[in-house]
């Protein structure tokens, strides 16, 4: 209907003041709640052309549309918008197809191949809230874009070397006394990100050492014995040093076993896991081709680096003077190795908002260098997680684990839904499925529900309430459905409702109507939010429906039937919405 209105409008404009409107000119959106209307067309871009009052082009529009299109019952004109209601049977209509075909909410193949990373985790300790906005992100995204009709593939990449990996590994080599994630009981990423920390606490205490013989901070910090290892650990690993990479080999393997938990946890996949130890070497090759093309060039202390500071940035270096890889030489090889595995017109980056630069460098370099994947390179730049008391130090360990988390918000599930008496005849089985699904949906939906470019805080107790903006009052609607049709035994058929639908069967109806239009909009933008935001709606839309109808007592046959289907309607989309968001929802609640 939208699409209608606007080729309509673009046709009747041009006829009326001689314009050369295109549909796309045209704004179309849902009438406010205040007024009297299911769309409205925006027509102040006419006012000046015209030379006429609003109120004057919007009863001329009016009238030409409700000629046009049969469909419209009603306009009112407000101003510079024209209000139009659409006639009862287009309502009954979309019901009725929606209801019977199962594939009425998908959108048409793109045919376009769309790659998204995300996670992107290092091997030297757990995953913590950071990473959990980022993998629901990512996961999200890349579901929306299924849903839009793209072809998607998610990957992963672990950045497995450096010297960050190395903190943890002479740590553990210093302290760890061999032990183990099953000698010690716990998972293998939790094991090596204590000794991250070891790292940290053992290196502060020799600088302060250092500095009370009289050095400066900054000789303390160069000086230290850990600091000059750690150092001395990179070439080595650079080098192959065959025992360094056996060590490296056994704490990265604990590492994966640990990841590979929490994401069974979180319920998240990938189709392929990159490393940086493969690609790094890669990107080296991607230098000598980019010097061989005189795109880079060598400084004269061996650096190689490139000219960026025509495109508004500066001089970025490519290859440090020691022949070492930095963060962008991966980049370039792993983007280079991704196209050549699935030539994919688009490359989605799920990585914060402190790296837009890097990917801004990213984009140039691989566009001077010629790459055909250039073009398709995208930054989702997603805003960093505070907590109440402030930011978060992986090296200090005042992170929120991850796992910590997950299991704090279950827990605190199971704890308010036995409070509410909410799992009467649930097998013990059945009711531990439940508290997983409300305190992951509480999580999920707490961080997506907010424009992923925007910081946020995290606030746990906010996010598990059975009311209001957060996941279990969708769940709990969608539950609440599910428990009238087991009612009626499903006893309702798709057939024509005849029926002149109330105000509030309306806004629902309008709500699920609009359902494909916002997957379109959250694909197009990478934006979660505004699908969740959406099914909100429509959770809030069918209890208020709810409340002001009888379903199973309606007073006509047709009249039940038709709540019923609505109902059932409602039931799909929220369930087709949620997973999405990589939300599930419960049956009964």
């Amino acid at each position: 209907m939208e699409q209608q209105l606007k080729k309509a409008t673009a046709t009747i404009v041009n006829k009326l003041y001689g314009t050369n409107f295109s549909d796309q000119d045209i704004t179309v959106n849902q009438t406010a709640k205040e007024f009297v209307g299911d769309f409205t067309v925006v027509i102040f871009p006419f006012v000046k052309i015209a030379r006429k009052k609003p109120e004057e082009i919007g009863k001329e529009i009016g009238d030409a549309l409700q000629k046009e299109i049969p469909e419209i019952e009603s306009y009112n004109v407000v101003k510079g918008f024209v209000n139009f209601k659409l006639k009862n049977e287009f309502w009954n209509n979309f019901l009725l197809k929606a209801s019977a075909d199962e594939n009425y909410f998908s959108l048409p193949a793109t045919n376009k191949k769309i790659m998204v990373e995300y996670a992107g985790p290092n091997t030297n300790k757990p995953l913590h809230l950071g990473h959990i906005r980022n993998i629901f992100i990512g996961y999200s995204v890349s579901e929306i874009l299924k849903a839009a009709g793209n072809e998607v593939v998610k990957v992963n990449i672990y950045n497995d070397r450096g010297i960050h990996i190395c903190k943890s590994m002479l740590a553990y080599e210093k302290f760890g006394e061999g032990e183990t994630p099953k000698s010690k009981g716990v998972k293998g990423d939790h094991l090596v990100g204590n000794y991250y920390v070891k790292f940290d606490q053992e290196l502060k205490i020799q600088i302060a050492g250092l500095m009370t013989q009289g050095q400066t901070e900054e000789e303390a910090k160069k000086n230290a014995p850990l600091n000059i290892e750690v150092k001395e650990m990179l070439l080595k690993w650079e080098d192959g040093d065959t025992k360094v990479r056996a060590l490296w080999e056994m704490m990265n393997g604990w590492v994966y076993e640990g990841f590979e938990e929490t994401y069974n946890l979180i319920g998240c996949d990938f189709n392929k896991h990159y490393k940086e130890s493969d690609t790094y070497l890669l990107g080296k090759n991607i230098v000598e081709e980019g010097l061989s093309k005189n795109v880079f060039y060598k400084r004269p202390d061996g650096a190689v680096c490139v000219d960026l500071t025509a495109d508004g940035l500066d001089e970025k270096v490519l290859m440090r003077s020691d022949g070492t890889s930095v963060y962008i030489t991966q980049d370039l090889g792993t983007a280079d190795l991704r196209y050549k595995d699935f030539e994919p017109d688009q490359m989605i980056y799920t990585v914060a908002n402190e790296q837009d630069y890097h990917f801004k460098v990213l984009k140039l370099v691989t566009e001077k260098l010629g790459k055909k994947y250039a073009p398709g390179i995208n930054h989702l730049s997603y805003g960093m997680v505070d907590l109440p008391t402030g930011r978060m130090k992986s090296r200090e360990g005042t992170v929120v684990d991850a796992d910590d988390l997950m299991e704090e918000m279950i827990r605190t599930a199971k704890e308010q839904t036995l409070e509410l008496g909410k799992t009467e005849n649930f097998t013990e089985a059945e009711a531990e499925k439940l508290y997983y699904k409300l305190g992951m949906g509480a999580l999920k939906f707490f961080i997506l529900k907010v424009d992923p470019r925007k910081r946020m805080i995290f606030n746990p107790k906010e996010s598990i309430d059975f009311h209001g903006f957060t996941g279990p009052f969708i769940q709990y609607t969608y539950a609440r459905i599910q428990s009238v049709k087991r009612k009626v035994g499903n006893n309702f058929k798709n057939s024509s409702p005849a029926v002149h639908a109330n105000d509030s069967e309306l806004q629902l109806l309008l709500q699920l109507y609009l359902y494909p239009n916002i997957i379109k909009e959250a694909a197009s933008n990478l934006d979660p939010a505004l699908l969740a935001n959406h099914i909100y709606f429509i959770a809030k839309s069918f209890n208020s429906f709810y409340a002001e109808n009888s379903i199973t007592q309606a007073e006509t046959e047709e009249l039940k039937n038709f709540r019923l289907l609505l109902s059932d309607l409602t039931g799909n989309i929220l369930k087709r919405g949620m997973k999405l968001l990589g939300i599930e929802v419960p049956d009964r609640m």
